[in-house]
């Protein structure tokens, strides 16, 4: 289950796709690890009075007691965990918590079958998931957008110390063709988080001391943070050379290379570290190997004593939770009923269309199933006058059942993402219903914004949003329906009340609509305009 949890973070953000490979390495650690304790036959032979001493305690009521005591409470703190984690998926503090609970539930089984030697033992490769666990919003951020701002700065520097002329316009580096942004994926934070991965693996699998692992761990990250400059340096300098659609066919290529450069020397280092003598590295290593001769045959024997309860406990909790989780939502969202399935079919024959690549924050902030935007050029002719050429921009977002929070789609309100672009709200003209002509309406919500800059005349925008549910409540279909205005923000206060009203994500899509133009085109027109649009882009889903 903690494995499904993550999975929604794995598949949908880039920077955590490594997560995917971290359970299969910590089962081949704890493999190896149990190989290890299987070699010295004479230590093992010299320990085994004490471990049967250790093992005959298994029957001792007290000792069963705390240890079904303490399992017991690790089990059941699942429940909450589950609740909320059903309703937000996309919640990382719930997947750290998730994943310590199975941590912990995971060593003081060990520890009650294998006593101490084995719980040292086994530690790494148990703990070795916590690395596929996303950072919390609180560290990742600062460390992102600082990590952004000095790979920019070093960049702009080295390139006009090599004679290309380049400027550092926040974290975006401008060259004589064009701008080169320095986004969350080129920060170097997921090089970064990748190689904190590989450092640890290699240094596992090569038996290094501690102080062997953590220089390890340090070079694998100087690695990932030089390679990410020099990212960097090269795209800017295909940038200045050539031009931005160069950049663009580079630009995974040079993130590919960032991680085999990071495989390779951490691998190359990792090599000279384990040839170096290893008296006193195997006393050093974590897990100390002078516990591990212990072997797990107590182990297995101690297993084999255990109460069948003890056995069937995690299981009987699971199922317990998951038929609790299950009744909460059900009885919540018994009276919900399905809307009418609709998707968009662009406008390929528009003058000026092209579809865009969506912006790295954007899709790190909605992690959307299915993502489009594009942009073509209309007419307008506001009160009769003179053609008024205007840029048409629209998204479309697909949200599938349960893959994130239903809060996520609200997070792309054009008064939301206007405003820190310096468009200004001049109105909210509220919701009208649109016809598309197939039988379904729509209701879409219409802003007004303005945005005046020095030396530069002013633009108009005129914005249209539309949230839609695949199933909502019979008596009240406009709960949660942002374009009613039920936004959220997905905070703590909001995570908790969906939880509390048993809502979880159904399924959900977003259509927006941006019109720009350097006139008021007005409300009238620009509604007018739009009913047109939609009764072209809205199709019924077959």
């Amino acid at each position: 289950m903690l494995c499904r949890q993550l999975s929604f973070e794995w598949g949908s953000n880039e920077q955590y796709a490594y997560g995917w490979f971290v359970p299969f390495f910590a089962a081949f650690l704890f493999w190896r690890r149990y190989e290890e304790s299987q070699k010295d036959e004479g230590e093992r032979k010299k320990e085994g009075s004490t471990r049967e001493s250790v093992s005959g305690e298994v029957d001792s009521g007290s000792r069963s007691g705390h240890f079904f005591l303490l399992t017991s409470s690790l089990l059941f703190l699942l429940l909450p965990v589950r609740l909320f984690e059903v309703a937000n998926p996309d919640w990382r503090p719930l997947s750290w918590i998730h994943a310590l609970l199975v941590v912990g539930y995971s060593l003081l089984v060990i520890g009650y079958w294998g006593g101490k030697p084995a719980l040292t033992h086994f530690a790494f490769p148990v703990c070795f998931i916590l690395l596929a666990v996303p950072w919390i919003t609180p560290i990742e951020g600062p460390l992102v957008r600082g990590l952004m701002r000095l790979v920019a700065a070093v960049t702009t520097e080295a390139a006009n110390l090599f004679g290309i002329p380049a400027q550092l316009e926040g974290s975006v580096i401008r060259t004589a063709n064009g701008a080169v942004g320095v986004s969350e994926a080129c920060s170097g934070v997921r090089s970064l988080q990748t190689s904190l991965m590989i450092g640890l693996l290699f240094g596992e699998l090569k038996g290094l001391t501690i102080s062997g692992r953590i220089a390890l761990v340090a070079a694998a990250l100087t690695i990932a943070l030089l390679a990410n400059f020099g990212r960097a340096f090269f795209l800017v300098w295909i940038a200045a050379t050539q031009n931005l659609a160069a950049v663009e066919r580079w630009h995974d290529l040079a993130g590919y290379a960032i991680l085999g450069a990071v495989f390779l020397g951490t691998l190359a280092i990792a090599s000279s570290l384990a040839t170096k003598p290893l008296e006193g590295r195997a006393s050093a290593r974590p897990g100390p190997a002078e516990a591990s001769p212990s072997g797990l045959r107590p182990l297995i024997s101690t297993l084999r004593r255990l109460p069948l309860s003890f056995c069937l406990l995690p299981f009987a909790f699971f199922l317990l939770t998951e038929s609790a989780v299950s009744i909460w939502y059900g009885w919540h969202e018994r009276n919900f009923i399905p809307t009418t399935a609709w998707t968009v079919q662009w406008p390929e024959n528009a003058p000026g269309f092209r579809e865009l690549p969506i912006a790295e924050n954007i899709r790190s902030t909605l992690r959307y199933d299915r993502g489009c935007e594009a942009v073509w050029r209309m007419d307008f002719s506001p009160n009769d006058s003179r053609a008024l050429p205007v840029s048409c921009t629209m998204f479309f977002f697909r949200w599938e059942p349960g893959s994130a929070s239903i809060l996520r789609a609200r997070a792309h309100r054009p008064d939301i993402c206007l405003p820190p672009a310096g468009w200004r709200l001049r109105s909210d003209s509220g919701v009208r219903d649109y016809d598309t002509g197939n039988g379904i309406t729509l209701p879409f919500r219409h802003f007004r914004f303005v945005r005046r800059a020095e030396h530069e005349g002013a633009l108009f925008a005129e914005a249209f949003f539309c949230q839609r549910e695949d199933r909502v409540p019979a008596r009240a279909p406009d709960q949660f329906d942002a374009t009613a205005g039920h936004t959220g923000n997905w905070l703590r206060d909001d995570r908790v009340r969906v939880v509390l009203q048993g809502v979880r994500n159904q399924g959900q899509q977003v259509m927006e609509m941006v019109f720009i133009a350097a006139r008021d085109v007005g409300k009238a027109e620009a509604e007018e305009r739009f009913a047109q649009i939609v009764r072209q882009v809205v199709q019924r889903k077959k």
